[in-house]
């Protein structure tokens, strides 16, 4: 993919914002989508100042974004990947996108782009003199039956030749592409062959009720006149239903797929002889299955049921045997490193907001006397230590980086986070 740069700063607006009808049209696209994941609403969104410009400008970019509360890098990085923003001018009155994939290439699109160059521009993405008209090559537009084709807009028009699309671009730079059609410029109303259709003609053949409604209007007609019916044409006598073919189904009794020959032979039997002379597997036997097999775990021994005597002390035991190790014992309340609590404040934070701290940590740490980021975000490594201990957490203090977390709340809040980690706290 070629690199997507914004336009020349001599070019872009000073500001940007929403008409009413686009501005409630945003706020309708941003409730369509959960909350605290109201960001995904930047594609509609760009579009809709797209439609709204003729093109998305840097100041849409950062507007959007800030409507979103997205950092505006984020925002730059959807406006210049997707290939359907125009991150350029446009023609005020058409762009034109010629599809130059496989299809409508062997179609004629090269044919396409020289028109487009020769009444628009040299070059794609430059618009006339008079800034009404511009182009570009595309891919795929999703009507290759129909190829080759152009789009104007969210328009398609499709079975071109250059002279048509000449037409189209002359009423479009005159102000009249609204009096053309979309669609088939050669007469075709659909993707059928532009010849015509060439099957499915007739529902007789498909449809029961087609072909019961002619034998009985058939019928019909016989009755009423008799002597029509030495003229009329004796029916083909109705065919024998095709029994299934039994061509690709194998030969289950021959000698190389039977399952009485255990091991394959060059002197070929009858099935029967080969039966009665292979061996028979052994019988089962629970107490042979209970016993381990030396050679696999090391050691002679039966695998359930109680022991007959004492194992080896070299015994193998396979891991999730083996005694559970004794958990730790928590640390003491009266020991040193355990953070300096307060008397619970009349305002007290949302430690909540703390990625890992959920209902249940947050009650704890009120326990501890633990109630502000502040607090969190002063807390030593020893105090730490104390802390994932106590509450069991085996390092998410130090993983989830409480006190980085705790720091950024503590100085701006929200906001602070979102400027610090990129993203709302959860």
């Amino acid at each position: 993919m070629s690199v997507r740069r914004l336009a020349e700063a001599s070019v872009q607006p000073a500001s940007f914002a929403f008409n009413r009808a686009n501005a409630a049209a945003a706020k309708q696209w941003i409730k369509k989508y959960p909350k605290g994941r109201e960001q995904s609403a930047i594609i509609p969104l760009l579009m809709l100042a797209q439609e709204q410009e003729g093109w998305v400008t840097k100041a849409a970019i950062e507007t959007i974004s800030d409507m979103l509360g997205m950092p505006r890098i984020r925002g730059l990085e959807v406006a210049t990947f997707y290939t359907q923003y125009q991150l350029n001018p446009v023609g005020t009155r058409a762009h034109i996108q010629v599809c130059g994939t496989t299809p409508c290439m062997l179609r004629g699109s090269e044919a396409l782009m020289d028109v487009c160059r020769s009444k628009i521009h040299h070059d794609q993405f430059h618009t006339n003199d008079k800034g009404t008209l511009s182009w570009e090559e595309v891919e795929c537009l999703g009507a290759c039956v129909n190829a080759p084709m152009v789009m104007i807009f969210k328009d398609t028009f499709e079975d071109l030749t250059p002279e048509r699309l000449a037409e189209i671009i002359d009423l479009y730079d005159a102000g009249k592409g609204a009096s053309v059609v979309p669609g088939p410029q050669n007469g075709r109303t659909g993707s059928e062959p532009a010849s015509g259709l060439t099957t499915l003609k007739s529902e007789k053949a498909i449809l029961k009720s087609t072909r019961d409604r002619e034998a009985r209007e058939a019928a019909k007609a016989a009755k009423a006149a008799p002597d029509a019916i030495i003229a009329a044409p004796v029916p083909a006598p109705a065919a024998a239903p095709v029994a299934p073919s039994k061509a690709s189904k194998p030969k289950t009794d021959a000698l190389e797929t039977s399952p009485a020959l255990k091991t394959p032979s060059k002197t070929k039997v009858a099935p029967a002889a080969e039966k009665a002379a292979s061996v028979s597997a052994p019988l089962h036997s629970a107490a042979n299955a209970n016993k381990a097999a030396p050679e696999v775990e090391k050691v002679s021994k039966q695998r359930n049921g109680p022991r007959s005597k004492a194992e080896p002390a070299a015994a193998f035991k396979a891991p999730e045997a083996k005694a559970p190790a004794a958990k730790p014992a928590k640390p003491s309340l009266e020991d040193k490193n355990r953070p300096a609590g307060i008397d619970r404040p009349t305002a007290v934070d949302d430690l909540k907001l703390i990625s890992g701290v959920g209902p249940k940590i947050e009650g704890v740490l009120h326990t501890l006397g633990i109630f502000t980021f502040a607090q969190v975000a002063s807390w030593k490594r020893a105090e730490r230590e104390w802390v994932d201990g106590y509450i069991s957490f085996q390092g998410r203090i130090e993983r989830d980086d409480w006190v980085k977390q705790a720091k950024a709340l503590a100085k701006g809040g929200v906001a602070e986070y979102i400027r610090v980690f990129g993203k709302k706290p959860v």
